[in-house]
């Protein structure tokens, strides 16, 4: 039997590979080297060909797999939920299990319904190169373009610039004519090359309220840099050096509820400032000493890239180490500080990864407050980056495997604590559609640096937002045989899948590292794209939808899809997408909106929902969204941009 397989996979290398009845794998990134020695993946064989991995696998709650079930909706009962439509299933043939969950700390509007699956979600290999690898990566509006660009230092990628000129290297009389910064259609994966000068490595961005780009700081000539993209088939970067006040080296941009940016800290840089207009120019006058910086620095820093957040009532959270504080950017002032949270550090470069969890809006919204949670999860510990980066031999102590949750409204907030599966740094935090998040990409061992971690974490955990109270908040999904190490990335597409980017563990791009630099891009189908939930994937019929509304006005979105809708199983949620790096996820935001009115079969299987804006910009910053109609948990077909103007 294994001679006949081994025959069939040199007479048809193009087919999908079939492994021990198990695993569907992507072909081996580097012929003849052992790309998978030195940890222990879900399986050690690669072979050269086409194909996908679809990981027909239940995992373990330690994060180990086993041969088993390959997913699929769980054919039970189906549980009538509220105001019943008669049949559950909408006409199809399989039955679905239901489940009601009550949002159990006080936030929200009521409940979120959702199709259960043991679906463990699959891979697909969408891009096998695609040039540069990817340090940094955001999906920007209504074009669906990821992009994605490395660092200028290295003077080199995986492919040229399509002719002159080349970069002039600073300082030299060299050129440089590859390319660092691409944009790539997120349906068809076309690429087209866009040009640098001053160097992105470890900057910072976020999108303005017209949808482009604006992204400061970086490296050497591009650390006081501000540089932005617009939206156009023909646009490229327009570059600002000297326009901002200090070197952003490793630094994190917020936006503000009236659109302003601000960046905080970077390299040697205890400050922060606001980014000026474009064509303006910072001085020191502009920057603001820090002070919180300075007393979160310990011997090996663990204070750079801190999370920052803008709460709903227009205050700033800063976390840095394992601090975190309320900063009012009109005053200026420290308004609150929160309790340490142990274990570790959690920011570069013990790099955990951080999230604002869902903000749960009431249709006529008039709370004072509302609440507004944070999700920290993994790092490592203090001396981690000293054990692994500076120490000879190098130790990869354990990552930490403890998620934290915080209510950055409250002055009395205290950390809730609960384990993961398993130990993650470097990882990323994707806000999915339905509110619930997965952590994805980093490794088990080690801290942030060149070659300073070890034992990838190739499984997905989806971790439950909101729950009955019953059962464990994680589930671990189906691995990637990828390893996504340190400058890994992702995004959040408009279909709701994951693109997952990135990865490079070395000082340039090395093929022959224990870790390759990687410039393959995968899609992950998180569990609702379970092809047994397709029946509740409703489509937004777009020319029928508003979608620039003004804060607190009423809009209608209008839907299409088979069978009766029942209203207490629609979830209606936007999406800011965020600027990833480092395990940072800038500004990403969703937003559960209110439902004022659900208007049925305004033409044949086709229904209007009336909303309401978010009623300020400390709530959704004025800019472009991803709006999502979920029906029963899973998600629309394609998401709609909606823009949100003062």
């Amino acid at each position: 039997m294994a001679s006949l397989f081994w025959r069939g996979l040199i007479i048809l290398p193009l087919l999908f590979v079939y492994v021990n009845g198990e695993h569907f794998l992507y072909p081996k990134r580097h012929t003849g080297k052992a790309e998978l020695a030195g940890y222990k993946g879900p399986d050690s064989l690669a072979v050269d060909g086409g194909g996908f991995y679809s990981g027909p696998l239940i995992a373990d709650d330690d994060g180990s797999t086993a041969g088993g079930n390959a997913g699929g909706t769980t054919e039970v009962k189906v549980e009538n939920l509220g105001k019943a439509d008669g049949d559950n299933t909408n006409g199809n043939a399989s039955s679905v299990e239901s489940t009601q969950v009550a949002a159990k700390n006080g936030i929200g509007n009521g409940t979120i319904v959702e199709a259960k699956t043991t679906f463990k979600g699959s891979w697909e290999l969408f891009v096998e190169n695609a040039g540069v690898s990817a340090m940094h990566l955001i999906l920007l509006p209504k074009i669906n373009q990821a992009l994605m660009f490395d660092a200028t230092v290295w003077k080199i990628s995986k492919m040229k610039l399509p002719g002159p000129p080349c970069r002039r290297v600073e300082g030299t009389n060299k050129e440089d004519c590859y390319v660092h910064s691409i944009l790539m259609d997120v349906e068809t994966g076309k690429i087209r090359p866009l040009r640098l000068n001053y160097d992105t490595w470890c900057s910072s961005g976020a999108l303005d309220i017209n949808g482009r780009l604006v992204s400061t700081g970086g490296y050497n000539n591009g650390s006081d840099t501000v540089r932005i993209l617009d939206l156009c088939d023909t646009c490229g970067w327009e570059e600002y050096p000297g326009a901002l006040g200090n070197g952003r080296w490793y630094a994190t941009q917020v936006t503000l509820g009236d659109g302003r940016f601000m960046v905080f800290g970077g390299r040697d840089f205890p400050t922060y400032e606001f980014v000026p207009p474009q064509g303006q120019k910072n001085t020191l006058k502009d920057v603001i000493d820090f002070n919180f910086l300075v007393e979160t620095h310990d011997p090996v820093e663990n204070n750079l890239y801190p999370f920052v957040y803008l709460s709903t009532d227009g205050n700033v959270f800063i976390f840095a180490n394992n601090r975190s504080v309320l900063l009012n950017p009109n005053t200026q002032t420290i308004i609150h500080e929160f309790p340490v949270l142990p274990n570790g550090a959690r920011n570069y470069p013990a790099s955990g990864s951080a999230c604002l969890l869902p903000i749960m809006l009431k249709p006529n919204e008039d709370r004072r407050v509302i609440p507004s949670e944070v999700l920290i999860c993994g790092g490592a510990s203090h001396d981690a980056y000293t054990k692994a980066d500076l120490q000879r031999p190098k130790v990869f102590l354990p990552g930490n495997t403890d998620c934290a949750r915080l209510d950055i409204t409250k002055r009395n907030g205290k950390w809730k604590i609960i384990n993961m599966p398993s130990a993650r740094l470097l990882g990323d935090m994707v806000v999915l559609p339905t509110g619930d998040v997965l952590i994805v990409n980093g490794a088990k061992t080690g801290s942030a640096g060149w070659d300073d971690a070890r034992e990838p974490n190739l499984n997905p955990v989806l971790y439950k937002f909101q729950t009955d109270g019953t059962g464990s908040k994680f589930t671990v999904l189906n691995p990637s045989n990828i390893p996504r190490m340190y400058h890994s990335s992702f995004a959040l597409l408009p279909d709701a899948k994951i693109l997952i980017a990135g990865s490079n563990t070395n000082p340039g791009y090395l093929d022959d590292a224990l870790f390759p630099t990687e410039v393959r891009v995968e899609k992950f189908s998180p569990h609702y794209l379970d092809p047994n939930l397709a029946m509740f994937r409703q489509e937004i019929i777009v020319e029928k939808s508003n979608n620039q509304v003004k804060y607190g006005q009423k809009f209608t979105v209008q839907i299409r899809g088979n069978g009766e809708i029942d209203q207490q199983k629609l979830q209606v949620t936007v999406y800011s997408p965020p600027f990833v790096t480092h395990g940072i996820s800038m500004n990403q935001r969703l937003i559960q909106l209110g439902i004022m009115e659900f208007n049925k079969n305004v033409a044949p299987n086709t229904n209007n929902i009336v909303l309401q804006a978010p009623m300020n910009g400390n709530i959704a910053p004025p800019g472009y969204y991803m709006l999502f109609v979920n029906y029963n948990g899973v998600p629309c077909r394609q998401s709609m941009w909606v823009q949100f103007l003062p």
